[in-house]
């Protein structure tokens, strides 16, 4: 690791000033040489422009101690020509066996009134040379300096430079070394901040005062560290509070994953099993009872809150199961322990059965011998209108405990129903024919609409004493508009029923206790109408047993409407 960043660093540094140093390397190399030869050509000019001045005018030597002198002096091999091109006479070889020059570039040039030039080896001497060549009368002269000088001083250049660049890639070299050094021992001090931080220790902290970009990463890494520490501390804190909060309850908690493996459980489910729970295994060794195994299946696969009742988990005990969803996947169960609330519950209806049905046999008696005593009781007497008092709550009372009876079986599921298939419209008429000439002699007008067809099931007798409780209510309480509505209409998986009065209406604060057992929105005037007080809790248990639902419509001064629901045939 650390060898990788540190050569890579040092590669790329390496890389740099290779480059920086070759280039630099050409370019200075090229541009001194050729400064170098401009200074030579223009020097070169000059001399021969002298060169030609001194053969027009010089009239005490000869062309041949011309060109021997103007030779020496320019450092340079001197050369004069006639028009035709043969040698006149040369500084450093015999003029009689020099070749013709008249195809020589520069001296064409010459012959033209201009300065020439060219670069050539020579045939003579063999070595490289710049001609410059210039017109005079009778010919042209010229100068030919020798380029193996500038050759030898370009190469010498060349190995300073060479030397020169080398000593600085080795300085830039050692520079480089340090620097890539530097950022490896700093980015391998984050590494390994980072890999403490992977390995869960969020204290870890690396100081950083660099500003530069190495500096900014650190400082940016140690403040997600802070953050990461302070966010897992306040996740650990609710972690144990929700713990404490679970294991302090009564009711027993079990979470499941994905997979179907118990992830979590608190104190009420370990003391439930009597094996305790094992985490990470799977929920069917801990909980065998199948209620509660597709209860979570349900809230794991479906991603709904599903509820059952388990019997098995623990023999002679019966537990409400409610199964939730979680949001990453699998599902937490709540058991609830159900047997002293269903012992309870079972003794209350079976004291009140006991009692209403003890309390038949007294009532009957009272009631058969008051209505005697009425037929021999003189009608001006005042027994006879204590006698009717008698009679009256007597009747009252026995109605009562009819109903008592009638509400303790149903909610008991003693209550046995002949569930048949039967149409909507038959429900209603039944329900229509037993009150419809009630509601003609008070007055009241009574309409059905129906517009469902699909058959319910239904029990005819539990379902006309649902009507027969809801319409009573209407009767006795629809107000002076005195029209009642009975119905029902289609709907996805049921048909929905009701019956809608024209009365004064039910306020909103009581609608939704409407259905318990004895409650009453205006207590007076329900006593006396003679109402029991449980009609309505009679019906919401025999709609339930159908597998429907009850609710309650109204609105001051517009009436009230009961809707309750059956299940059609085919989604039964």
């Amino acid at each position: 690791m650390r060898s990788r960043i540190f050569f890579k660093l040092l590669a790329a540094f390496v890389l740099v000033i290779a480059g920086t140093t070759v280039t630099i390397d050409f370019l200075v190399r090229r541009a001194w040489e050729g400064s170098l030869r401009q200074e030579i050509e223009r020097n070169l000019n000059q001399k021969t422009v002298l060169f030609a001045h001194r053969v027009d005018t010089d009239r005490t030597h000869s062309l041949q101690d011309i060109a021997a002198q103007e030779g020496q002096a320019a450092g340079a091999r001197a050369t004069i020509i006639d028009p035709t091109g043969k040698v006149l006479a040369d500084s450093e070889a015999d003029a009689s066996l020099m070749e013709n020059h008249a195809r020589r570039k520069e001296f064409i040039a010459a012959l033209q009134g201009t300065l020439g030039s060219d670069e050539r080896r020579s045939h003579t001497l063999g070595i490289p040379f710049l001609y410059v060549a210039a017109p005079v009368s009778g010919g042209a002269v010229r100068l030919a300096y020798p380029l193996s000088d500038v050759e030898a001083a370009t190469r010498r250049v060349s190995r300073t430079l060479l030397v020169s660049s080398a000593l600085a890639f080795l300085i830039a070299m050692l520079i480089a070394g340090i620097a890539a050094q530097y950022s490896a021992r700093r980015l391998r001090r984050i590494v390994a901040f980072a890999d403490r931080i992977a390995a869960g220790d969020l204290s870890a902290r690396i100081a950083e005062t660099s500003a530069d970009e190495i500096g900014q990463v650190a400082a940016a890494l140690d403040k997600t560290a802070r953050m990461l520490e302070e966010s897992f501390a306040a996740l650990q804190t609710s972690q144990r509070q929700l713990e404490t909060l679970l294991n302090s309850m009564q009711d027993a908690v079990i979470a499941v994953g994905r997979d179907g493996r118990v992830q979590w459980a608190n104190r009420g489910m370990d003391r439930l099993v009597p094996q305790r729970t094992r985490l990470h295994a799977p929920i069917i060794e801990t909980v065998r009872d199948p209620d509660f195994l597709t209860a979570v299946r349900g809230a794991n696969d479906g991603m709904r809150v599903t509820s059952a009742r388990a019997a098995s988990i623990i023999p002679g005990r019966t537990f409400d199961v409610t199964a939730a969803p979680m949001p990453g996947g699998g599902a937490v169960a709540v058991l609830r322990d159900l047997t002293e609330t269903e012992r309870v519950e079972k003794t209350r209806r079976d004291f009140i059965a006991n009692v209403s049905h003890e309390l038949r046999t007294p009532l009957t008696s009272i009631q058969g011998y008051t209505e005697t005593l009425l037929d021999s009781a003189p009608e001006s007497n005042h027994a006879r209108e204590f006698l009717e008092i008698i009679r009256k709550n007597a009747t009252r009372m026995s109605r009562l405990t009819e109903d008592l009876l009638t509400l303790a079986r149903v909610e008991s599921g003693e209550q046995p129903f002949d569930i048949q298939p039967v149409a909507p419209g038959e429900l209603l008429e039944e329900a229509a024919q037993s009150f419809r000439e009630i509601a003609r002699n008070q007055g009241i007008e009574f309409l059905v609409e129906n517009s469902a067809q699909t058959p319910v099931s239904a029990d005819r007798e539990a379902i006309h004493q649902v009507f027969s409780n809801l319409i009573d209510n209407a009767l006795k309480y629809g107000g002076t508009r005195r029209r009642i509505v009975l119905g029902a209409r289609p709907l996805e998986r049921d048909v929905e029923f009701f019956v809608r009065d024209s009365g004064p209406g039910i306020p909103f604060e009581h609608l939704s206790r409407l259905f318990e057992r004895f409650y009453r929105v205006d207590k007076a005037r329900s006593r006396e109408s003679g109402g029991t007080g449980l009609g309505l809790a009679i019906a919401k248990h025999i709609v339930l047993a159908h597998g429907g639902t009850i609710r309650a419509e109204s609105e001051l001064n517009h009436g009230s409407t009961f809707l309750f629901t059956l299940p059609i045939v085919h989604a039964a």
